[in-house]
């Protein structure tokens, strides 16, 4: 094949933005702190026969099991961001991670509706004193957690410039208003987690007081209740968000909007069929068909659509309308 600059300069590599760095060295450290606490908490429980030591060790590998899939989704994403294989590169595997967690925790709060009802059904003597100690050591542990999760959650990529500047083709202000585009989900669904089980501790001691100085014992399976449901809302909330990643239903976001404007603000070009894909935290894949009365090339509207940084790769057909008069 002969020489083609043109070829050579469309080429371009598919590693697109993974999520942060730093949110993956993070979820890797509060990973191995939890994995610590769980097998401390449940040594501890079977050596001293403390069924709630126990009880909250084996909760503590449910978020760790979680957790276990952020940094592996992390890792998986970022070893693989160059194989050819993936057509649009890893970007969803985060969001892949986060629905899977979500799947997690959504079976946490039932766990916790199941053990609240037969506490409900059948009342147990509560060892309150052990009880808040285990409860105040996990949440000050959870708390701790979502500090250096917390820290490390942001965009997962650096803007070049502060999207506030009007384009000239377009003749519009272009704001930062992609919301949750730009969110790693992975990092989020992990910082969920923690938060959850912080949740959890919060409820546990404020029925444990309850029942230890007031003799409200049956409060115990009520806030349970309660935090299954908070949980629960999570969870669906994340499923949500995620799966319709996972199913390409882009064509919501404000980018699509600013796509047509882009093309359709010469008057001329009108945008016939297009398609937008998520392929990174914050960036996105277009693939369009635009038909045009003048001599337009794929090029040019490439360049309108440039300014647009979210935008990381075009796959553009132009048409000539034929019944323009000549």
């Amino acid at each position: 094949m002969p020489h083609c600059t043109s070829l050579i300069s469309l080429r371009h590599n598919h590693a697109f933005a993974l999520g942060s760095a730093k949110g993956e060295s993070r979820t890797r450290i509060v990973l191995w702190l939890t994995l610590g606490m769980m097998v401390v908490e449940i040594a501890v429980g079977w050596w001293s026969g403390s069924l709630a030591l126990l009880a909250d060790g084996w909760h503590m590998g449910t978020h760790a099991a979680a957790l276990g899939i952020a940094a592996f989704t992390y890792r998986y994403a970022r070893e693989h961001a160059g194989d050819p294989r993936f057509s649009f590169g890893t970007g969803k595997v985060g969001p892949l991670g986060g629905f899977a967690s979500a799947l997690i925790l959504g079976v946490v709060a039932l766990g916790m509706v199941w053990e609240s009802v037969q506490r409900w059904l059948h009342p147990e003597s509560i060892a309150f004193d052990q009880a808040l100690v285990v409860a105040a050591i996990g949440l000050g542990f959870n708390l701790l957690s979502a500090w250096l999760l917390g820290h490390g959650h942001d965009h997962g990529h650096d803007h070049g410039h502060d999207h506030a500047h009007d384009h000239a083709e377009g003749g519009h202000e272009h704001a930062d208003h992609h919301g949750a585009s730009g969110e790693d989900l992975n990092l989020r669904a992990a910082y969920v987690h923690v938060l959850a089980d912080a949740l959890t501790s919060v409820f546990a001691i404020a029925a444990l007081l309850a029942g230890k100085y007031a003799g409200w014992a049956w409060l115990d399976a009520l806030v349970g209740l309660l935090g299954a449901v908070v949980i629960g809302k999570w969870a669906i909330g994340l499923l949500r968000e995620t799966g319709l990643i996972l199913l390409d239903s882009e064509m919501d976001q404000p980018v699509v909007r600013e796509i047509r404007e882009a093309i359709e603000g010469d008057g001329d070009s009108a945008v016939a069929d297009l398609h937008v894909q998520r392929v990174g935290v914050g960036q996105f894949a277009v693939v369009a068909t635009i038909v045009t009365h003048r001599a337009r090339t794929a090029e040019e509207y490439r360049e309108r659509l440039c300014v647009h940084e979210e935008l990381v790769h075009f796959n553009l057909e132009v048409q000539h309308c034929r019944s323009c008069a000549s």
